[in-house]
């Protein structure tokens, strides 16, 4: 993968992640631990320097945040989606599983009767997003 195609990636699982950010600051503003997941991988797009220790340690946070949400909702989804952004600086296809808890955030947070329809306008905004960002 070139480095354009996976700096592309790390953007994209960021946007997708800051539309359901809100959802676990909400909850838990004490908490900065999935923020702290997010500006980490925004510094290794912006300066190129790449510490695995950095991006371990804020994505492994960024899920013990979600974990001590304790129940199963959008909170705790967004969590998920900060802790998977932050990996993407390692994996490429972490940024899939950023964009699949982000939806899962989103499905967690809106009525059952709706929620099958905001997934999927969810993973269409997605979709199209990745295409604007230009992944080549």
């Amino acid at each position: 993968m070139r480095k354009t195609d996976h700096k592309t990636l790390a953007v994209w699982a960021i946007d997708c992640v800051e539309r359901v950010m809100p959802y676990f600051e909400k909850e838990h503003s004490e908490d900065h631990r999935p923020r702290t997941a997010i500006e980490t991988l925004q510094a290794w797009i912006d300066t190129e320097m790449f510490k695995m220790a950095d991006i371990r340690r804020s994505a492994l946070a960024s899920h013990a945040a979600a974990r001590e949400v304790g129940e199963d909702n959008a909170a705790r989804s967004a969590a998920r989606a900060a802790g998977q952004a932050a990996a993407t600086a390692h994996v490429p296809i972490h940024s899939m599983g950023a964009a699949n808890y982000a939806l899962q955030a989103i499905y967690r947070a809106t009525d059952s009767s709706d929620a099958d329809a905001a997934v999927a306008k969810e993973r269409n905004w997605q979709y199209q997003h990745l295409l604007r960002l230009g992944i080549n």
